[in-house]
């Protein structure tokens, strides 16, 4: 039999019925799923003093990710902040399928429970269409980031994609999730 991750078979065998009960769905199809988890660590500044930090960064992404980050190059060339056209800036990765439940997993419940004066997270970052975004001032909370071999300290974006409609939806289908909201 083939692995399934915890979430994903939570996700099958009661956060559907529940979502279906509490919204009135009257199709299977209706009823919202996650789409896709994009991380992202923009090194910006430091990235334009130290091309190395950039590579660094893409490091740790992969290691917490557990697939190949991609570095994300500058548009367009500003002076005033000494940014080139094509300069590498940042890394993202896009966690979709198997993986992407994993990485919810860890984050709700390992990495979020070791982040310092930890109170949950705002209710309040949905879009307006069901995604949600937030951010975590180190990277260093997630067990995959060997705490004694890292040279800088960085912030990541989290943006969970969700089919839901709204954000009412959204929010309940992460709640089932144990997604730690903060009231």
């Amino acid at each position: 039999m083939a692995y399934t991750p915890r979430l994903k078979a939570h996700y099958v065998e009661t956060v559907r019925g529940a979502m279906k009960e509490e919204f009135g769905y009257k199709n299977d199809m209706q009823i919202p799923r996650l789409d896709k988890i994009v991380l992202n660590i923009g090194a910006g500044s430091e990235a334009v003093k130290d091309s190395k930090k950039v590579k660094s960064a893409q490091a740790d992404l992969t290691a917490i990710a557990g697939q190949k980050a991609v570095i994300t190059k500058a548009k367009k060339s500003i002076a005033g902040f000494r940014v080139r056209e094509e300069m590498p800036l940042g890394t993202k990765v896009t966690l979709r399928g198997d993986r992407m439940y994993e990485f919810l997993d860890r984050l709700t419940t390992i990495a979020m429970p070791r982040i310092r004066d930890f109170r949950g997270v705002s209710g309040k970052s949905f879009d307006g269409r069901g995604n949600y975004a937030m951010g975590m001032k180190e990277h260093i909370v997630f067990p995959e980031i060997d705490f004694d071999k890292v040279d800088e300290n960085w912030g990541m974006d989290i943006v969970i994609t969700t089919t839901a409609n709204d954000d009412a939806e959204a929010k309940a289908l992460l709640k089932h999730f144990n997604m730690p909201f903060s009231n």
